[in-house]
């Protein structure tokens, strides 16, 4: 029996959408320069640490008394170290490194956590929101509650008012590109506690955050620990989207850890060594340094984009502590409409508001891991709009 389910997602997944709009006009259009802002994808390449790393550890399995097999499931105990020491203590948290699972990226994750989850259930999910945190949950059978984030309530969703069994949360924000403070993470950590929910926290674009008033992990909210499961990614904090690896946190707290690690013995055979020692040296001084030069360009690129967006008369959130700028269309257009105006008219890609849920429609998202060069013509385009 197939998974009906699965049968009845909508359409296609929103950013094959995407992909699909635009070749459909750049096959009309070839001689077209598009600029595509739509897309969380890194522009800059991999810092040099970081490969020769990766081409050292190439090296190690062409020889015979240095080739390796499988790895620990849970990743290489070295990177899990490197990870509680530069990433945790230092906000004082303290992972046991038998809590930290390598991956081979945060979206991986972010869907095989259901499977810690029996077939139905509840789910909360604040709307806009990452597509696959909604597909997931409805592959599974789950009952959704949307949470609303709009302009009236700041982007920040409400409690909800059926106790959920899941509660998906991300910040900083994808789309919207806002944030939680510490207080405000803490009434969802409480919540959780009181109501014997887990949360799944997607902390993708904690790299971007400069406001020291703004929590990275949500283990620095009190009891976090018990309830809550952290996913991370080096896809944007290193440049890894092509490279794949990740890592989750799962505290023995939460009673999932050995659930969770039993999961991954059985269908995950690791993350690749050459990706680990990768990840290994971003935690050198050297890559620490080369990463911080590549989220400054992608920081500047966001200020550069969102004051820009303003100047024209634009209403902008986000692009301060995140990498996306969530932009309202102008009035008499939907965000699809506006996509394709945006594309016909002035050969720029965004992601419409619509595809992250109802609460998306009317905005639209621009993306600063483009190009600077693309972004600055982007802006340059945008000012004939009228």
């Amino acid at each position: 029996m197939l998974n009906t389910y699965l049968k009845e997602l909508e359409g296609n997944y929103l950013f094959t959408e995407i992909v699909n709009r635009t070749q459909a006009y750049t096959a009309v259009h070839p001689e077209a320069k598009v600029l595509r802002l739509g897309v969380g994808d890194v522009t800059l390449p991999l810092p040099q640490v970081i490969t020769d790393a990766m081409h050292r550890a190439v090296e190690e399995l062409a020889h015979a008394e240095t080739f390796r097999g499988y790895g620990p499931e849970n990743g290489q105990e070295w990177l899990r170290r490197a990870i509680i020491e530069h990433d945790y203590v230092p906000r004082g948290i303290y992972p046991d490194v038998d809590e930290v699972f390598i991956s081979d990226g945060a979206g991986s994750d972010l869907g095989n956590l259901s499977e810690l989850f029996a077939p139905g259930g509840r789910v909360a999910i604040p709307e806009p929101s990452y597509p696959a945190y909604v597909d997931t949950s409805r592959m599974a059978g789950r009952e959704i509650e949307w949470l609303p984030c709009t302009r009236e309530n700041g982007f920040v969703p409400a409690l909800p008012k059926t106790r959920p069994d899941i509660i998906y949360l991300c910040f900083p924000n994808n789309p919207t590109g806002t944030v939680l403070t510490r207080s405000q993470l803490q009434q969802w950590v409480d919540y959780a506690r009181e109501n014997e929910s887990i949360i799944i926290y997607d902390a993708a674009y904690e790299c971007f955050i400069d406001d020291e008033r703004i929590p990275h992990s949500i283990y620095e909210a009190e009891g976090a620990e018990e309830v809550a499961i952290e996913v991370c990614s080096f896809s944007k904090k290193a440049g890894f989207t092509a490279v794949r690896c990740g890592y989750t946190v799962v505290p023995q707290e939460t009673g999932l850890w050995q659930m969770w690690m039993r999961r991954q013995c059985t269908k995950f055979n690791g993350a690749s060594y050459i990706s680990q020692r990768g990840a290994e040296a971003v935690y050198t001084p050297e890559g620490q340094q080369a990463i911080r030069e590549n989220l400054r360009h992608y920081k500047e690129t966001a200020r550069l984009f969102r004051e820009g967006l303003q100047d024209m008369g634009f209403e902008v959130y986000g692009g301060e502590n995140a990498p996306y700028i969530w932009c309202r269309v102008p009035e008499g257009y939907t965000s699809w409409s506006f996509f394709d105006y945006l594309l016909e008219q002035y050969q720029i890609v965004c992601t419409p508001g619509a595809g992250f849920g109802r609460s998306g429609e009317g905005y639209v998202r621009f993306s600063a891991f483009s190009k600077r060069e693309d972004c600055e013509q982007a802006l340059k385009r945008l000012k004939n709009i009228g």
